[in-house]
């Protein structure tokens, strides 16, 4: 009881030096670099990320961006050519002017490269930076460019969508705290039983998230998703570990006339328990991190000390408050409105053969849908923002008028003779969905003299060992057609040029593609084996954490297989994130309502009985948890129009309440109909039991003895 008791003891202590920590954390928030690059978290042995480099290194160039320009005279894009040439960390702008004078008439230019840059009264350059796509010397270029360029001029190209991103996210991530906070708020003021409890959980559970966001500064960055999420999973997830402290203090009150000592007694028997439900929680984003591709990792470690966080909190700052704002808040207490609703308990386990042939009907489909829904999921992160933002918008248009969806970089060796890399284009123009080919070797083999080739133009296009070749594609970024080409071109250039690499944003997210798919079944298998592993340990059993898991895999099974049925496609992150944080946030329930199942049968209990009172006792703990991580994320999910953060705050609403239905409807008809097996495959219950039948005969036997 030493730290129960230092806790009550220094409560004023803790509270002050509770609130001074915020000061720096809040530095630390803002001194932490948000990363809005989802391609930077491919693994760093990849081709497409090693050519990156040697982009950057060898030519100078990292990022890559078109600008439309419609309705303007040449003279005047050239003077816009030439301002842009001045603007920080623009390394290259690519127009016909790069290869000729404005003044020589446009039909002296090769037709190839005259149509790679007009169409009718549009025109379009090709923009080089000297630094990465997300960086944020990019990002500023970006928005000098859009200060520069005229009316009817569109800039597409990553490093702008990073930009919008940015822009969007920071306009809304405020909002998501807000709603997150009045939602969980409102929640908690009709489920638990005080009118200024939800407040001062609300600033106990604020302290911890400060804290989890100003100590990622030592983290480098972390992803904007991250920073989205963060907040509103870490206020959902620990909210649990808050209730569970103030009704075991209010239950102690009546036990203990002091309330200090009653606090004391309670923060020993919250410590137990919450580290007990933290621990699969933990193990649920911990899972995350045996991603290669590291965007899970940013996310798992974040979520796992914000949940660690919360724990400390809970046992420290939040009784600190509670002790100090004792009389208001006893003053202040009200009738729960949640309604009662153990009664159904019985009636559930009386018909269990019925929950079971539901739970087996609801399987199939649920399964079915799941496994759909995981090959539909899209890649293109334009997909997930407004069609009204600036990016989509110049993408569009370069689609419309330039029939341009994509573009690749190729580097191709130099020591490649002449004749080969002109034969390779020739066989990279003949592909299906290749809309042009530009490479020094193009330029020449379309009749212009390689003397006649600007030295600054054959700089852009060759370093001292690789020539640099863009390949414009008609197939938009991250489809089943692009990624078809992208293998098609590579076989080619491999034929060529074994050391030739392709790179740039549709093959980098080809790449995205199959790590992530490898990804999914990794982070599955991991946090589906340790989270068996604890209720294992836990339960002391093997059979439990079949039956527990079971019940919270067709929650997310139905929570997955949902959008497949309602036509909806989700971004490719969310089913892995999702299915992971579902299971570990969530199956507590199930642990939950077994742990009370064990204690009444081992006390000698039957079946049927055991089962009903788990139920009973447990249903309302279920449900606040439930509706706490639902009201947390639901209203985040209505306002977000980053379909990321909207995709999975809503999965999260979703799966909470899918699962709550699930451990109430379908875990006591499993733990009735496998009651046998669990006996005599869990620690102590088959001995119990012995003893029970043991004592019933001994009971039997006196009957008999005293009838004689």
């Amino acid at each position: 009881m030493k730290f129960e008791k230092g806790v009550v003891k220094g409560r004023v202590a803790i509270f002050v030096v509770a609130i001074l920590l915020a000061i720096p954390s809040v530095l630390g928030m803002i001194k932490t670099r948000i990363n809005y690059d989802m391609l930077t978290y491919l693994p760093k042995d990849m081709e497409t990320v090693k050519g990156q480099d040697i982009l950057l290194d060898e030519f100078g160039k990292g990022a890559f961006s078109f600008i439309v320009v419609e309705g303007m005279k040449d003279p005047d894009v050239a003077k816009m050519c030439e301002e842009l040439r001045t603007i920080d960390h623009v390394e290259t702008v690519l127009w016909y002017d790069s290869f000729m004078n404005v003044d020589i008439p446009k039909e002296m230019l090769p037709d190839k490269v005259l149509d790679l840059f007009n169409k009718g009264d549009a025109t379009m350059l090709s923009v080089f930076f000297d630094s990465s796509t997300s960086a944020d010397v990019t990002m500023q270029a970006i928005k000098d460019i859009r200060s520069t360029v005229k009316e009817n001029c569109f800039v597409s190209g990553m490093s702008a969508l990073v930009v919008d991103l940015k822009d969007l996210c920071e306009q809304e991530e405020p909002v998501y705290v807000g709603i997150a906070v009045a939602c969980a708020a409102f929640a908690m003021l009709l489920l638990l039983d005080g009118w200024l409890v939800p407040f001062v959980f609300l600033a106990s559970i604020g302290l911890c998230i400060l804290y989890n966001l100003g100590t990622n500064y030592f983290m480098g960055e972390i992803s904007y998703i991250t920073k989205a999420l963060s907040a509103v999973l870490q206020l959902a997830v620990t909210m649990d570990y808050s209730i569970f402290l103030w009704n075991s203090y209010n239950e102690k009150l009546s036990e203990y006339e002091d309330h200090k000592e009653a606090m004391a007694h309670a923060i020993k028997e919250t410590l137990t328990s919450v580290l007990g439900s933290s621990v699969t929680t933990v193990a649920g984003f911990i899972a995350l991190c045996f991603m290669s591709f590291t965007l899970g990792a940013d996310l798992g470690i974040v979520m796992a000390k914000g949940v660690l966080l919360g724990v400390i909190g809970c046992v420290t700052i939040l009784p600190s408050m509670v002790l100090i704002l004792d009389k208001p808040l006893q003053k202040t207490r009200h009738k729960t409105f949640l309604p009662k609703l153990g009664n159904i308990a019985g009636g559930i386990v009386k018909v269990f053969p019925v929950f079971i042939l539901l739970m087996i009907a609801v399987a199939v489909p649920a399964y079915a849908g799941y496994k759909q829904t995981n090959s539909e999921v899209y890649y293109d992160m334009g997909q997930c923002l407004p069609g009204n933002i600036e990016v989509i918008k110049a993408d569009q248009k370069l689609s419309e008028t330039f029939n341009v969806a994509s573009t690749h970089m190729l580097l191709v060796d130099t020591a490649t003779p002449d004749e080969d890399v002109r034969n390779m284009i020739g066989e990279i123009k003949k592909i299906d969905g290749v809309k042009n080919v530009l490479g020094l070797d193009s330029i020449v083999g379309s009749g212009l003299p390689k003397e006649m080739i600007p030295s600054k133009v054959e700089e852009m296009l060759q370093s001292d060992t690789h020539e640099l070749i863009l390949i414009n594609s008609e197939y938009k970024v991250a489809s089943d057609a692009v990624n078809a080409q992208i293998g098609k071109i590579n076989d080619v250039v491999k034929k060529y040029d074994k050391s030739g690499m392709l790179i740039g944003e549709a093959p980098c997210m080809k790449d995205m593609i199959e790590t992530t798919d490898h990804d999914f079944k990794v982070v599955n298998a991991v946090s589906i084996l340790s989270i068996f592993v604890i209720i294992a340990l836990v339960e002391k059993s093997l059979s439990l954490p079949f039956i527990l898991i079971a019940v919270i895999e067709l929650a997310i099974f139905i929570n997955l297989g949902l959008p497949h049925y309602l036509g909806q496609s989700l971004p490719f992150i969310a089913p892995i994130c999702i299915s992971t944080i579902q299971l570990g946030a969530t199956v507590d329930y199930a642990i939950l309502m077994t742990t009370r199942y064990k204690k009444e049968r081992m006390s000698g209990c039957d079946r049927k009985s055991s089962v009903i009172t788990a139920l009973k006792s447990s249903i309302p703990s279920i449900i606040v948890s439930g509706m706490g991580l639902f009201a947390a994320t639901f209203g985040v999910a209505l306002y977000s129009n980053i379909d990321i953060i909207s995709s999975m705050c809503l999965l999260m609403a979703r799966g909470a309440i899918i699962s709550m239905v699930c451990v109430i409807l379908f875990l006591p008809s499993l733990l009735a109909v496998f009651d046998g097996l669990i006996i005599h495959t869990t620690l102590h219950m088959n001995r119990k039991a012995k003893e029970r039948e043991d004592h019933h005969k001994d009971l039997l036997n006196g009957r008999e003895v005293m009838a004689i």
